[in-house]
This record gives structure tokens, C-alpha cells and sequence, in this order.
């Protein structure tokens, strides 16, 4: 087992003290312990490498006694490309600062994603698309997930693509419904689809064989 302990990071947690002494060296035995996520160095230990996208930068303006106060919220999403994927948004009074937050914040929420090949009209034993349909919603944003064949891409918007892409996604359709210009909820439904589907047992993808497995599913 690895052990983390020349990293210069000292955790204050259960899970933090687990991972660094080797107990616990996968990510998926991480959300599997039932205990929380409250460490964003955890996260770095177990995915390193994660990439991060900027969805939304938006100026928040609010009035205070002492006169008008702004704040930068941003929306960000993290991903290692393969079947992990987690989703924030952070506020602070400079714009770097506000992606930095989100960047911890989404790490904290990181989820595993059920993938593989859930299309009846593909037969690929390569984990590509969802394992079946889920839906995820955010104030007035609905968005679905359909699992599709191989070679199709990724049908969809500019934010729900960043959000699939992250998670490891690469075949797919996607509907969209309600105010889908707000990239806030846009990017949150996605999000809630995936945990959705990470919530929900299913079938494993179908092989060449036609049999199938119970899908790992990661308890939150």
C-alpha cells in the first residue's frame, strides 16, 4: 500500500489519517467507508492529476450598511476523465480566489459515476457511455442523460459536454428543459443527473456474451 506521510499534508480526519497511513488507497474505498469527504488534499492523494474547468464567472453585487458589496461567484467542475467527477461553486471578492474555493469545494463532492454501455443499439465492452437513462434538475433546468452507441459523441451543450467529459462520458444524448441559459443550474442538473445515476443501482454494461453484472455503486 502507499503511504502518503512525505506529502507535507496533515489530516485532521478519520478518513485523511486512513488514507495517508495506506488503509485506504483507492478513491472508491473512500466513498465506500461511509465516512465523509472534508479534505481536499484526500481527493489529491487518491486522483491526482484531476482536471478542473471554469463553467460561470458572475459578479455578485449586494447592499450592505456600509454600502454596496461585490463578490465573484464561479462554478466549477472537476474530473479525472474517468468515471470521477465532482461540482461546486465558490464566492469571494476576487475572481481567483472564487475558482480556488470551488476547486476544494468540488473536490469535497467528488462522486463515482456508473459508466459503461447501456445503449441497445451498442454491444462495446469498453465502459463509454451511462449504464442507463437518469434525469437531474436544478431550480427550473432538467437535464437527461441517455446512454448511446459508441462513435455517437457527446449530444449536447457546451455546459453539459464540460460536465460529461470530466466525468469520463464520451457517447451520449441529453435533453434539456427550463431556463437553460442560466449555466448555473445548467451545470448543477448535470451534475445531480450523474449522482443520480451513481445512487441508483443498475446492470452493468452488456459484452459481447449478452450477460450482465450488478454496476459498484459508491454510497455518498
Amino acid at each position: 500500500m502507499s503511504n502518503y506521510n512525505d506529502s507535507g499534508w496533515e489530516p485532521v480526519t478519520r478518513l485523511g489519517r486512513m488514507v495517508q497511513e495506506g488503509e485506504i488507497d483507492t478513491m472508491e474505498d473512500a466513498l465506500n467507508s461511509g465516512l465523509p469527504l472534508k479534505e481536499p488534499e484526500l481527493v489529491d492523494q487518491l486522483l491526482p492529476g484531476l482536471d478542473d474547468e471554469v463553467l460561470d464567472i458572475n459578479m455578485v453585487q449586494r447592499m450592505t450598511d456600509s454600502g454596496r458589496r461585490v463578490k465573484f461567484r464561479c462554478v466549477v467542475a472537476v474530473g479525472n476523465r474517468d468515471g470521477y467527477v465532482g461540482y461546486a461553486e465558490g464566492r469571494d471578492d476576487q475572481v481567483g480566489s472564487a475558482i480556488q474555493k470551488a476547486i476544494g469545494i468540488a473536490k469535497l463532492n467528488i462522486i463515482k459515476v456508473p459508466r459503461g454501455s447501456g445503449s441497445w443499439e451498442d454491444r462495446s465492452d469498453r465502459p463509454h457511455s451511462l449504464t442507463r437513462q437518469t434525469t437531474g434538475k436544478a431550480g427550473s433546468v432538467e437535464v437527461e442523460v441517455i446512454p448511446a452507441p459508441e462513435g455517437l459523441g457527446l449530444a449536447a451543450s457546451d455546459t453539459v459536454h464540460a460536465v460529461l467529459d470530466l466525468a469520463g462520458i464520451e457517447n451520449a444524448w441529453t435533453k434539456s428543459h427550463g431556463n437553460t441559459r442560466t449555466t448555473v443550474n445548467l451545470a448543477k442538473a448535470t451534475f445531480n443527473a450523474l449522482e443520480n445515476a451513481s445512487q441508483s443501482r443498475q446492470p452493468q454494461m452488456r459484452g459481447a456474451s449478452g450477460d450482465s453484472d450488478e454496476a459498484e455503486v459508491a454510497d455518498q
